[in-house]
């Protein structure tokens, strides 16, 4: 039978991964958010400035249009690139968090035997359900993690 501080490890270890994993998934979603704000902004800026232009003569107003089209489109790319990157990191963290969750659930499952051997198995399925939710987040998880996913293609 597996002794009181084993117990209040496993438990211990398992509160610190559940906090691990909130953070991670909090700061995807502020970041996810901010990038979502600035696109909406300069899109809102840039309609603002095409309504402006549209009294102009057209040829003024076609190469106002075109550069400010321009603009917003590489600074699009550049958040969309920038929101990329802070998800691919949010997941490999999140990937790694559960990596190590495994680690730490195996490490306990050989200490104390078969009472905590559901215990470990439950932080995994946790780290694991974390993961899947970031992924599906960002709309990144497979269809065959997510049967209701649906996969949207990239633009080049």
């Amino acid at each position: 039978m597996a002794s009181h501080e084993q117990s209040y490890r496993a438990g211990e270890t398992k509160g610190q991964t559940q906090a691990k994993v909130g953070q991670a998934m909090e700061g995807m979603k502020d970041k996810a958010q901010e990038a979502k704000d600035r696109t909406s902004e300069m899109a809102h800026s840039a309609k603002g400035t095409a309504h402006e232009k549209t009294g102009a003569a057209k040829d003024k107003t076609s190469d106002a249009a075109q550069a400010t089209k321009d603009k917003t489109s590489g600074a699009a790319q550049a958040t969309k690139d920038k929101t990329a990157g802070a998800a691919q990191a949010t997941k490999d963290k999140a990937s790694e968090m559960m990596e190590s969750a495994k680690e730490t659930a195996q490490a306990g499952q050989e200490k104390t035997g078969s009472i905590l051997s559901k215990t470990g198995e439950q932080v995994k399925s946790m780290a694991q359900g974390a993961a899947d939710a970031v992924k599906h987040t960002f709309g990144m998880a497979d269809t065959a993690e997510d049967p209701h996913a649906t996969k949207t293609p990239r633009e080049p």
